[in-house]
């Protein structure tokens, strides 16, 4: 708000820079060309009544500098008189063409914001004890929405989460993440364990492939991170098909990479072949946190061509934050991490962001935080799509 007040200010200035130009210069050199110009930087900066103004001021600029140099004439006078009118009219009209295809632009943008919320919609803040919370961040901003992803269900099983990045862009990738959430809501209340849950989510975006055909059904696929949490939140168990491993950090702020300990493709491929995918089970300590989110996070390059590692730069972020506040919210932790993330690449997004942030609250204890987090041993469970 205060540069857009200083931005008003621009036709003003390029009026008296006018009368500066005119005063200092010999009378043969007129200003005239700035105080044309004030009326059109005025177009949209200014409402109607603030260009009329502007317009005026600037005839009646032009015609005291003109009687004082002595060359108010038809050539010199009128005709720049007549050519500010006709300037300032046409400002008008700018104007009113701008906030046109502005409120057409503001309506396109409530449209697809109903629509994030029907697609995407925001996760509850609060189950039993852990705090969620997430945030998307889109490359463009005129699209709110895109390919990414991210859900979280409590389940006869336990809480469940998916955060994944379907193939594409536009309006089918919008298709297929509501496809893709359409069958994890079905899947996680139904299926017993996490293999079975992947199991039926291959199954699903096949036949998904299938009703559409063409390239959907020849290449559409899905990276995916499936996570399910004890009943009393002590281990996340995660399954990871082709999409960035999360991060675990403590009370403290240091990070953990939680690598699965088996890599596996995109949910969506299993026409091509059968992979086993581990289940793979981590240590999840009160006061920790894990956060998940898709490859527009770890491929956003710096000037130099250098990813943009979570590991090493969350620490040295939150713990700055951490020794001022003593404790983030999940919220907190991904505005910072959005703030670093955009800062490493040097402004405006690179890809789709999808985030997601799950919290152990201390049930409100405030114990010493653990000396760090401690991943337990991968378990033996296997999915094998199709199974």
């Amino acid at each position: 708000m205060p540069q857009l007040l200083r931005s008003q200010w621009i036709p003003v200035g390029l009026i008296v820079l006018a009368v500066v130009v005119d005063l200092t210069t010999p009378h043969d050199v007129t200003s005239a060309p700035l105080l044309i110009a004030a009326p059109v930087a005025a177009a949209p900066l200014l409402g109607v009544r603030g260009i009329i103004g502007v317009g005026i001021t600037a005839m009646i600029v032009h015609a005291v500098l003109a009687k004082v140099d002595g060359t108010f004439g038809w050539r010199a006078g009128v005709a720049n008189q007549i050519t500010l009118a006709a300037v300032t009219a046409l400002a008008v009209l700018i104007h009113r063409t701008l906030r046109r295809q502005d409120a057409r632009a503001r309506r396109a943008q409530q449209v697809a914001a109903v629509a994030q919320r029907a697609v995407l919609p925001r996760p509850p803040s609060r189950l039993g004890n852990l705090q969620v919370d997430a945030r998307y961040v889109p490359a463009e901003s005129e699209a709110l929405i895109g390919g990414d992803l991210y859900i979280v269900q409590s389940t006869p099983y336990g809480i469940r989460v998916m955060v994944g990045d379907v193939r594409g862009k536009g309006l089918g990738a919008v298709s297929a993440v509501s496809a893709d959430l359409g069958a994890f809501r079905y899947a996680a209340d139904e299926a017993e364990d996490l293999p079975r849950l992947v199991n039926r989510l291959e199954r699903a975006l096949l036949r998904e492939g299938d009703r559409r055909g063409g390239q959907q059904q020849a290449e559409g696929f899905t990276t995916a991170l499936i996570a399910e949490f004890s009943t009393d939140l002590e281990t996340v168990r995660l399954i990871n098909r082709g999409h960035p491993p999360p991060v675990l950090i403590d009370a403290r702020g240091r990070a953990t990479l939680l690598a699965t300990s088996e890599e596996a493709p995109p949910l969506g491929m299993s026409d091509l072949g059968a992979w086993t995918a581990p289940v793979d089970s981590f240590a999840f300590p009160a006061g920790s946190t894990l956060l998940c989110y898709t490859d527009g996070v770890t491929e956003s390059r710096d000037a130099a061509g250098r990813f943009y590692d979570p590991v090493t730069r969350l620490p040295l972020v939150l713990g700055r934050r951490l020794r001022s506040v003593g404790h983030l919210a999940p919220g907190q932790i991904l505005d910072l991490l959005i703030h670093d993330v955009r800062r490493h690449a040097g402004g405006r997004p690179q890809d789709d962001q999808a985030m997601l942030a799950l919290h152990r609250a201390r049930d409100g204890r405030a114990p010493a935080p653990p000396d760090g987090p401690a991943p337990a041993a991968s378990s033996a469970e296997q999915s094998a799509p199709g199974a």
